[in-house]
């Protein structure tokens, strides 16, 4: 019994070195940003904005909405997968005639850097710009925004 465990622990290791590490990082992390999304909402947003463009205004509402709830559920599931099998191939994204490998968001929104300290090149000026509400999703609203 004794023997076992560092033999183990040694094979562990050594599976883990031998895999390597860059498609399992890109896989986890391309689970974790899936996993989140339905805290995101993005995928719910656009799919209720394109069946508004693309249907009719009167049927985002209701087709749109439960559609979107459908793709956001099915994209959370393609994250708990990925999550769970990120150390074992392939590392290829997966459901991709269904689902965009990675985050969507309305045709309206483009993201861009959070407006922090680590990304402000004003931070030693004493003053800086920021976003408002940034813990809340779909929040917009920035001070100091030009572009």
């Amino acid at each position: 019994m004794r023997n076992t465990l560092p033999l183990l622990a040694a094979v562990l290791i050594a599976g883990a070195l031998a895999t390597g590490c860059a498609n399992t990082e890109r896989k986890f992390g391309r689970g974790m940003g899936n996993t989140f999304e339905i805290v995101r909402g993005g995928e719910f947003r656009r799919t209720m904005e394109q069946t508004a463009l693309f249907d009719s205004p009167d049927s985002a509402y209701g087709v749109g909405f439960f559609r979107g709830l459908n793709r956001t559920l099915a994209r959370t599931g393609v994250g708990i997968y990925e999550v769970v099998t990120a150390p074992f191939p392939p590392y290829d994204p997966v459901w991709t005639d269904y689902l965009a490998p990675g985050p969507v968001y309305p045709d309206n929104y483009s993201p861009t850097l959070k407006e922090d300290s680590m990304f402000a090149t004003d931070a030693n000026l004493g003053f800086s710009g920021g976003d408002v509400m940034p813990m809340m999703p779909g929040s917009r609203f920035r001070i100091f925004d030009t572009h």
